[in-house]
């Protein structure tokens, strides 16, 4: 008899063991597959559309309307008919948040990983980029912001007028 009961405890812990082996919560995590890009078709259309914004960008610096902190496009500048970033940063009114994002990479990178991040336009002094006492960015010892959200709301506007989706007299109201 007790032959027998070892025999089935041994069973029920075999299956136990096989049942947890192929359904288990504890499997080891398996990792994610590679996370596929785009289409060669929708890329095609992302490079055109850069090349497109590039001209945008020397046409709006032919007019004295772009001045970006980054060495690349900022769209959200060019979407909106330009900007000026170096003097709403210089001035302390706050920035777009194409260029806040920017400021705010490269300023981890400088003071949180101790590494050079090249991005950002030759005219930005990033020896001026800094936290203050409760972790805000700064720029020259002056918070560095998002545009109010009235400027942003104007900004917006001004885009949707510029692209055509609405037209310049619902603006003004």
């Amino acid at each position: 008899m007790i032959q027998l009961k070892r025999l089935a405890f041994c069973g029920v812990l075999l299956a136990t063991g096989y049942l947890l082996g192929t359904y288990s919560p504890f499997a080891p995590a398996r990792a994610q597959e590679a996370a596929t890009g785009p289409s060669e078709d929708t890329t095609k259309k992302i490079v055109d559309a850069n090349d497109k914004l590039k001209a945008a960008v020397e046409a709006l610096k032919l007019e004295q309307r772009y001045e970006s902190a980054t060495r690349g496009i900022n769209s959200y500048a060019v979407l909106v008919g330009g900007l000026n970033a170096k003097e709403d940063l210089e001035a302390g009114h706050g920035v777009d948040p194409e260029t806040f994002a920017a400021l705010y990479t490269a300023a981890y990178d400088l003071k949180k990983l101790n590494a050079r991040d090249d991005s950002l336009a030759d005219w930005v002094d990033i020896s001026q980029l800094d936290y203050d006492n409760e972790g805000r960015l700064t720029y020259g010892g002056k918070i560095v912001r998002i545009y109010p959200v009235s400027r942003l709301k104007k900004l917006r506007a001004q885009r949707l007028v510029l692209l055509g989706e609405i037209k310049a007299a619902k603006t003004a109201q």
